[in-house]
């Protein structure tokens, strides 16, 4: 199994400077921000006004028997709380419609970096896992900003507003009442480091877990067929169960750390009781000063319980987060030139100068390749699996640059033109064809989205794939299913080369496009491929060498080198690597060792 990006825990952001980032992602809405931090401070002014009132009633009109003020006063009251009501409504739907396109914005920028990072980075990270942060962490991140974010900051506002009114009403008890604030932030700082290691695991054991499905769902026919269903569910079985014992130790920080508010809240609404009474009785204070008080607690601790859980909470975010910045921040290595320049029109010439390629420094692929396609050619790339054919591909399309050297198109070094307009020019034939859940004509659009039905239909029939379409049940508008599984591998290679066949490109790489098929549809294949080889450079990755004879160069690839070349009847007449090759694929030979002799 190939490693995941670096692990959040080896390579982890700060708290602060992650949560920096994230809000930068506010900047677009700086001009919402003030209008919905307006109705964040109505709501806590409202809520902060109550209990004031409620006091001032009780000595002055409930003790004095002013039943008619009573009645005016809970008017206000009345009103006051409706006010505070609808903006927190308001703020609600506010902070909300920010949040969400924030969010939105979050998994814009995740989807446009994954497809812009070089297929080096992809050698070295799993599909599973980049799925997770999309979705996965995207949706820790929306359940702990996303949708409470506005409660959150309206009880930070009320917070702020009764700190204010109980240190006017009476300083002295204000102050016995925030005694216990440093040990509550003290106890939810303490509780927070401890949250956000345990988070963390859990957003990495989920990214593991959600790697898993994506590869055994993908391959439950082979699972099958080779006898390995037990094995795979023994093996999700532990994965699954270390994020379970992972989510189990950051709830049970989470269960620990509530009761500990739980105390403190308790702790001062009966020091305030006590001192309050207290004051009460020697006459310092009167009983709706005390009462006021009493209910200022209460206040002031609910929002406090609520921040604190929200911080535990938010933890996990933030370990969230962290993965997500860590994927964002993953260099792009590979990049256009800053004076990169369009491909003009090929002629179809390619040359690799001396190419020497590793995957990484300790691994070379290619030694000191040298070639020459004159436009027009058809190259033949044949050599036992891992001798570099596939990376020669690679490096033509530069989805790897090259180590030494150089690969150059009509002698223009592929590094000082756009990525895009190369790319534009060349087309390819996969053995492992790809389809997407669209439609066929969709499909055959791929690479040309602008085509008219005229084109993709001319495309098809090209590749003799027009009269199959015709048969299914709305022709060009039916709907593949997942890599069009409800197709046949003949017909999605056939559907294939309608793509490359459409985008009419210069440069054709087709890599074995006809084995795995039948012996009817390889016939129509292989008429297909004769079309669409005619008057183009083509660089063909040959399995059975039968399909190469043609070939006007044949290099033999071998250990990262090109050890032979030539024509088809040249290879055969040297009585080297090819012809040994070639004899023992028509059976005339039995000594395996031929393939390297």
């Amino acid at each position: 199994m190939r490693g995941s990006i670096a692990a959040p825990t080896e390579k982890a952001h700060r708290p602060r400077s992650t949560l920096k980032r994230f809000l930068q992602y506010l900047e677009p809405y700086r001009k919402e921000i003030p209008i919905a931090l307006g109705l964040v401070s109505i709501g806590a002014a409202t809520q902060a006004i109550g209990p004031f009132l409620i006091g001032w009633s009780i000595d002055h009109l409930i003790i004095q028997g002013n039943l008619s003020g009573l009645l005016q006063m809970l008017g206000v009251l009345a009103l006051i709380y409706l006010l505070g009501v609808q903006a927190i409504r308001g703020q609600i739907l506010r902070v909300g419609w920010i949040m969400q396109r924030l969010l939105a914005q979050l998994r814009q920028d995740i989807f446009v970096k994954i497809q812009s990072l070089p297929l080096s980075f992809f050698d070295q990270s799993e599909a599973g896992d980049l799925m997770s942060r999309l979705l996965n962490d995207v949706s820790t991140v929306n359940q702990a900003f996303g949708q409470t974010i506005a409660q959150m900051l309206g009880n930070l506002f009320s917070i702020v507003g009764i700190v204010i009114a109980m240190l006017f009403i009476n300083l002295q008890l204000g102050l016995l009442s925030n005694l216990v604030v440093p040990l509550m932030i003290f106890t939810t700082g303490l509780f927070a480091r401890w949250a956000r290691k345990r988070f963390r695991v859990t957003r990495q054991t989920i990214g593991d877990l959600s790697t898993k499905l994506e590869e055994d769902i993908g391959s439950v026919r082979e699972a099958q067929a080779f006898n390995r269903v037990s094995l795979n569910i023994e093996e999700f079985e532990h994965l699954n169960a270390a994020n379970r014992d992972a989510n189990i130790q950051a709830v049970a920080i989470t269960a620990a750390f509530l009761p500990s508010i739980d105390f403190l809240n308790t702790l001062a609404t009966a020091g305030v009781l006590a001192y309050g009474g207290y004051l009460a009785v020697t006459g310092a204070a009167t009983v709706g000063v005390v009462t006021a008080f009493l209910l200022y607690v209460q206040q002031f601790f609910r929002p406090i319980q609520i921040l604190s859980q929200f911080y535990t909470q938010a933890q996990s975010a933030f370990a969230g987060l962290e993965r997500i910045f860590l994927l964002l921040d993953e260099p792009s290595q590979l990049q256009d030139a800053i004076d990169a320049i369009e491909m003009p029109p090929m002629r179809g010439e390619v040359t690799f100068e001396s190419v020497t390629f590793g995957y990484t420094a300790n691994q070379r692929v290619l030694n000191s390749v040298s070639l020459h396609a004159k436009p027009g050619q058809m190259i033949a790339l044949v050599g036992p699996t891992g001798a570099g054919k596939s990376t020669i591909i690679n490096l033509i399309l530069r989805f790897y640059d090259v180590t030494g050297g150089a690969v150059k198109i009509d002698g223009i070094d592929i590094r000082k033109v756009t990525q895009a307009s190369l790319r534009r020019q060349i087309g390819i034939v996969l053995q492992d064809t790809v389809l997407f859940s669209g439609s066929v004509a969709e499909n055959i659009a791929f690479g040309n989205p602008q085509a008219t039905h005229v084109e993709i239909e001319a495309a098809a029939q090209v590749a003799n794939v027009h009269e199959f379409i015709t048969t299914l049940p709305q022709g060009y508008a039916t709907l593949l299913g997942e890599r069009g599984a409800t197709l046949s591998q003949g017909q999605r290679q056939l559907i294939s080369i309608a793509r490359a066949v459409l985008i009419n490109p210069r440069i054709l790489i087709l890599d074995e496009a006809t084995s795995s098929i039948d012996t009817r549809t390889e016939a129509l294949v292989q008429s297909a491929i004769a079309r669409l080889l005619k008057g183009r450079t083509s660089f063909v990755i040959a399995h059975r060498l039968s399909t190469v004879t043609q070939a006007d160069q044949v290099l033999v690839i071998q250990q990262g080198a090109i050890v032979e070349h030539g024509t088809h009847a040249e290879l055969i007449a040297q009585q080297g690597v090819y012809a040994n090759l070639y004899a023992l694929q028509l059976g005339q030979r039995s000594d395996a060792a031929a393939i390297t002799s």
